[in-house]
């Protein structure tokens, strides 16, 4: 068991910290620490720092997604670009190194890259011995998650473990756990109980919308496009705490009819998205780490649209290649895309059993084992 266990996330974006939510649980869940914190990195930075780093990836994906995707392609030169960011970074940090050096864990597990890079250069320093894990929540490793002194690396993917190989990690340092969720999406719940407890046809092909990274004007597009549909579905779309998209989604129901060959129910603010999923069998959605991860874990099949530029492309390239997923760029033509592959069983079924291979449910479990047997050695 260890004593003192540090989990550090950054607020950019919901990914890092949920990935570090899962690991924390999984700790406790497995009493594996007798002391175990979770620290978002950016609560210990500057202020303007902090706004900078947790809303510039939102504002460029909504305003500038093409720049974004090629700010993305543009940093992602391995072990070039460490010096000029970590200047900057040091800059805006020092509350942060002030806390790991004034109550040192035993060992941090970054789920983002800006405090791996801090511990890093501390311990080249040797002013920290704090050991490192870094758990990538991208399918793909980006040349930013690279530290050269990282006693650790989980990963999602073989061809991940192969990549960080080939850029000169060691391979007992790497271990491909998949990317950790909630151990909550791993709990097996039958599909016809959930969708009579959330008020769904128990009998009706269901398909989730999740409205994660989409604006409401591009969610009700999708949602419109959904009702469209040939095929006998219903759809369920989760609208996350924005009020004005469920009230026009709940508008946008009433319009279309309860009796409607597609009926829609819209949903706020849940904390029951594991059940929303194991209720459904497709989920329509952007392609962000965590959030594929849960629906594999659910057992899945997606529908990519119009992924953000960089690790999002990246990770559809991945999700399409493993047979797990279709993608649809033209939202007119979604209804299309989808009757399409329902009319397919056979495909159909390949691929819900390429999501039953590809899902990794217990991947904060084998983070927390993983570690704990090398820290024994």
């Amino acid at each position: 068991m260890l004593n003192k266990v540090l989990i550090l996330s950054a607020s950019a974006g919901a990914g890092h910290v949920r990935a570090a939510q899962a690991i924390e649980r999984a700790f406790a869940n497995m009493n594996a620490a007798r002391e175990v914190r979770h620290v978002d990195t950016l609560d210990y930075t500057s202020k303007m720092f902090r706004r900078m780093y947790s809303k510039a990836y939102i504002e460029l994906a909504n305003k500038m997604p093409e720049f974004l995707g090629w700010l993305y392609d543009f940093l992602d030169k391995p072990w070039k670009n460490e010096r000029r960011r970590l200047a900057l970074d040091k800059l805006n940090t020092r509350p942060f190194v002030k806390l790991l050096r004034d109550d040192p864990p035993d060992i941090a597990i970054c789920t983002h890259f800006l405090p791996a890079e801090i511990i890093s250069w501390l311990k080249a320093k040797e002013r920290l011995a704090t050991r490192q894990a870094i758990v990538v929540t991208d399918f793909d490793v980006h040349a930013m998650w690279l530290c050269r002194r990282c006693e650790h690396y989980f990963v999602a993917l073989e061809e991940t473990r192969v990549h960080l190989e080939e850029l000169g990690i060691p391979a007992d340092k790497i271990t491909v756990s998949g990317i950790p969720i909630d151990p909550v999406f791993a709990e097996p719940k039958d599909q016809r109980a959930m969708r009579i407890k959330h008020g769904l046809d128990p009998d009706k092909t269901t398909i989730l919308v999740s409205a994660g990274g989409f604006g409401v004007g591009p969610i009700q597009h999708i949602v419109t496009a959904l009702l469209r549909i040939q095929q006998t579905v219903q759809i369920v779309a989760i609208c996350g705490r924005s009020v004005e998209l469920k009230d026009r989604l709940d508008r946008l129901a009433a319009e279309h009819g309860a009796n409607s060959r597609v009926p829609l129910k819209a949903v706020g603010y849940t904390t029951d998205m594991d059940e929303y999923m194991a209720a459904s069998d497709l989920m329509v959605g952007k392609a962000g780490g965590l959030t594929a991860s849960e629906a594999l874990a659910k057992g899945l099949v997606m529908v990519i649209v119009n992924p953000i530029p960089g690790q999002e492309e990246r990770n559809s390239d991945h999700l399409l290649e493993e047979g797990v997923a279709i993608r649809c760029n033209n939202v007119p033509a979604l209804a299309y895309k989808i009757d399409r592959l329902l009319d397919d069983s056979t495909r159909l079924a390949m691929m819900r059993a390429n999501v039953r291979r590809m899902a990794r449910p217990r991947a904060a479990e084998t983070i927390v084992a993983t570690l704990l047997a090398r820290l024994e050695k």
